[in-house]
């Protein structure tokens, strides 16, 4: 299936140069002298901020984030588990800052794409000839009745990571031995469509050598997910009868919840748990629709070529906002910052754009030595964004215990390379 295996293909595209992105630094010229502005500090603008800054050392490239710290989400299911700590996914900006790069840690509360500027809750406006905007997601609170933000936290979402997967990790561990946790998994499109059957292995992982009568119910909206015959296979080498999924069509859809008595209701029936992880239908980080960035969709429509909103121009929005055939990822995200960066240079040096090509990877860790992954490789036809024929590929089924491990092995990998990459 694989003419070159994943490990490969990443590691031969770490080693094409800077040129090939048409993110080299030139001689001075007009982009030296430009000013971008980077709304989000996550996956997508780290990447963006940092390879500006690289390619064009002058120019003044200022990263806005509102939290002093990031921390990924990517792996956070680890912690859910008990197999990882919060320290381990947590990263600063200071070797951004000394880069050179302007880092503001402040909330944006208005991007004016006339007047070229992004205003902040301290007051303060940034001017920029180029913006960035890589927002992340936000949930559609009110979708499944009862629950909204002060319900979450005592039925936690856990999918932005931070105070909420602590505390989901929390709940875990001190529910009794025979408990059942239920995770609501959401409709698409929505942030790493793996991540909630990742997430319900980890647990059930957690129940298998410390609480071993419990069990993991996951109510699902949709009636297929992602990897979905590699994560059954796993439930069944893994977690025989501990874990059950329930599809939309059989009545796995949450209408209903009830924090206080930790009740979940779907049209037909009522269901009971110790523990409730409700992961919410999504849209488009709220600064895309402050900015006036999003569609009737609550996403955010954008040129493949370049990244730019068809909305606004000059602002370029990366990562899960946008609409795209691409995953909501880590990995997108970081794909679609290196092609918004060449096209930022060539329009601001005045030089021919170049035709993008887009990649992607998904590991998922469904018990301890035993990871799956997903690749794709996208091209732009037409305009738009299509997955090339034969390339990429999921994890083969019925593999060998010494496959599962090196596709494990990876995954830690990607995750120590993706990061370096982001913060030095």
């Amino acid at each position: 299936m694989f003419d070159l295996n994943r490990r490969g293909f990443l590691k031969v595209l770490g080693c094409i140069p800077l040129a090939a992105w048409g993110i080299a630094p030139r001689a001075a010229n007009a982009a030296a002298m430009a000013r971008v502005v980077v709304v989000g500090g996550g996956y997508g603008g780290v990447i963006a901020a940092r390879y500006l800054k690289m390619a064009e050392p002058g120019m003044e490239v200022t990263l806005i984030e509102r939290n002093k710290n990031y921390v990924s989400c990517p792996l956070s299911n680890e912690v859910v588990g008990g197999e990882s700590s919060m320290e381990k996914l947590t990263f600063g900006y200071d070797n951004l800052a000394k880069q050179g790069i302007k880092v503001v840690i402040d909330s944006v509360e208005a991007i004016d794409p006339q007047g070229r500027t992004v205003r902040v809750k301290g007051g303060k406006s940034y001017p920029y000839d180029q913006c960035v905007v890589s927002p992340g997601v936000d949930f559609k609170w009110g979708n499944i009745k009862g629950y909204d933000e002060a319900a979450s936290q005592t039925m936690p979402h856990a999918y932005k990571a931070g105070p909420q997967t602590v505390l989901l990790a929390k709940q875990i561990k001190e529910m009794k031995d025979g408990g059942t946790v239920i995770i609501s998994a959401p409709d698409d499109p929505f942030r790493c469509p793996p991540g909630p059957y990742e997430r319900a292995c980890l647990i059930a992982n957690y129940f298998k050598h410390h609480k071993p009568r419990s069990k993991v119910l996951i109510l699902d909206t949709k009636n297929k997910f992602s990897k979905e015959g590699l994560f059954k296979q796993a439930w069944a080498q893994h977690y025989q009868g501990m874990i059950e999924w329930v599809s939309g069509d059989n009545d796995g859809a949450v209408a209903r919840v009830d924090p206080k008595t930790m009740a979940v209701y779907t049209q037909l029936n009522t269901h009971k748990a110790d523990v409730v992880n409700i992961i919410p239908d999504q849209q488009a980080g709220k600064i895309a629709f402050l900015a006036g960035l999003t569609d009737k969709s609550g996403w955010c429509p954008v040129d493949f070529a370049t990244f730019e909103s068809t909305v606004h121009k000059n602002i370029h929005v990366l990562g899960d906002s946008t609409i795209s055939p691409m995953p909501k990822s880590a990995y997108s995200a970081n794909s679609q910052a290196k092609v918004c960066v060449a096209a930022i240079l060539a329009r601001l040096r005045n030089e021919p754009l170049l035709t993008p090509a887009l990649t992607n990877t998904c590991y998922s860790i469904l018990a301890p030595d035993h990871g799956i992954s997903v690749a794709h490789i996208f091209e732009l036809k037409d305009g738009k964004l299509v997955q090339v024929p034969g390339a990429g590929g999921v994890s083969p089924m019925d593999a060998s215990p010494a496959f599962r491990k090196l596709e494990s092995i990876y995954a830690y990998s990607w995750f120590k390379n993706i990061t370096t990459e982001m913060f030095g």
